[in-house]
């Protein structure tokens, strides 16, 4: 499998990777894809899953040696995303906290690194991320949650949507205006990127009520006058927007290797049961109109995995890998719905049936076409940037 992987992964990544696999093995076993859709089902916590990943070491990887971490970048994030994934358990809030952690990392100060980007190495700090809300959705120059100068700090009012795990995080990457009133907004003023602790007073928390089996829920976030210290600001105060584009090619790579995963583990039941299925008297695998989209899939998914890691390696070698970053969330997103639409295909009627675990797959993956960023923005981007056709 990571023999596999592109010539730009170095070797030493291409180690660190085959032992993020071997040390899944060990998260399955503490947590199985069945107890996951349990706690789905009770709407529960995965509280059982982090444990497993701080036991495992796998949340140090990503964190540099010289703070604590085990290494490997965003290629051993990515290895740790897809090999969760793969096994029918992707932890959304290791992607959140990884991504944000990556934010504070670059631009927050030594104290704000020791204490919030080191204590995720123990699985004591668990960060969600707040950009979305209602009216704004995808146009993040019309957020309308602000942050105003204060006694001892600033003073956020407005809300977020869709936060995922807001309930497990204990704090939230805020991005909020500071900018005045009719002050126009640009990508490097008028933002402030925010660390705020949800237990801070003025703090509301609100359960949406989305099925996608998954044992993390999504919220919408309401701030009434909370205060919090100066130290919460994350660097320059108006370059908050300009702090998260810059690391939102994280994110983009290891939504694609969680897509990816989950693909591979539908394509795997659909292979499986089509190799046992003989309604006729043979497999009905062996049916090309069975067979072809299972194998389509395939191809799609290895080259968008491809694409996947050698985004990831040009991120770690301090390269623009914006294009690669993106065309990797568009690929990997696309391919993984192939795969599991192949899947319900192959599985027929019992696709449906809870116990087969087909259909449970098919919200999540769907919902990664749109989410974190739609794939129609992403296909905007490359149409702009790489082929640089006039701006839509």
């Amino acid at each position: 499998m990571t023999a596999d992987l592109p010539p730009t992964v170095r070797a030493e990544s291409v180690e660190l990777v085959e032992s993020v696999f071997q040390a899944v093995d060990g998260v399955l076993a503490a947590f199985p894809r069945s107890m996951f859709l349990r706690r789905a089902r009770e709407q529960g916590h995965a509280g059982e899953l982090w444990d497993a990943l701080v036991e495992a070491d796998l949340l140090a990887i990503g964190v540099p040696e010289e703070l604590g971490g085990a290494g490997g970048g965003l290629t051993g994030n990515t290895a740790v995303m897809e090999a969760l994934a793969r096994a029918g358990i992707p932890p959304l809030l290791y992607s959140l906290t990884s991504f944000s952690r990556e934010a504070i990392r670059r631009y927050g100060s030594e104290q704000q690194i020791k204490d919030h980007v080191i204590p995720t190495i123990s699985g004591d700090r668990k960060i969600c991320f707040g950009i979305t809300e209602p009216e704004a959705g995808t146009n993040s120059f019309a957020l309308r949650t602000t942050a105003r100068p204060s006694t001892d700090g600033y003073r956020i009012n407005g809300q977020k949507v869709f936060i995922s795990g807001a309930d497990q995080a204990d704090h939230i990457l805020l991005l909020a205006r500071t900018a005045p009133a009719g002050e126009p907004l640009t990508r490097r003023s008028g933002f402030g990127l925010f660390i705020v602790d949800l237990a801070t007073p003025g703090i509301a928390l609100n359960r949406l009520d989305i099925e996608w089996y998954a044992p993390e829920n999504q919220y919408e976030i309401f701030f009434d006058d909370v205060e919090v210290p100066s130290h919460a600001l994350i660097g320059q105060e108006g370059l908050g927007f300009d702090y998260l584009l810059s690391c939102l090619n994280q994110e983009r790579v290891t939504i694609a290797a969680w897509a990816l995963g989950l693909g591979n583990y539908a394509l795997g039941k659909a292979v499986g049961y089509a190799k046992e299925r003989a309604p006729f008297g043979k497999p009905i695998g062996a049916n090309q109109a069975v067979a072809h989209p299972l194998a389509l899939a395939m191809a799609e998914m290895e080259a968008a995995r491809q694409v996947t890691y050698s985004a990831a390696a040009g991120y770690d070698d301090g390269r623009d890998a914006g294009a690669q970053a993106n065309m990797a969330k568009l690929l990997g997103s696309r391919a993984a719905l192939s795969a599991v639409e192949a899947a319900i295909q192959t599985h027929g009627g019992s696709a449906f049936v809870y116990e087969t675990d087909v259909v449970t797959l098919w919200p999540m993956i769907r919902v990664l076409q749109i989410a974190p960023i739609n794939n129609e923005s992403i296909l905007s981007y490359i149409a702009e940037r790489v082929l640089r056709l006039p701006r839509s």
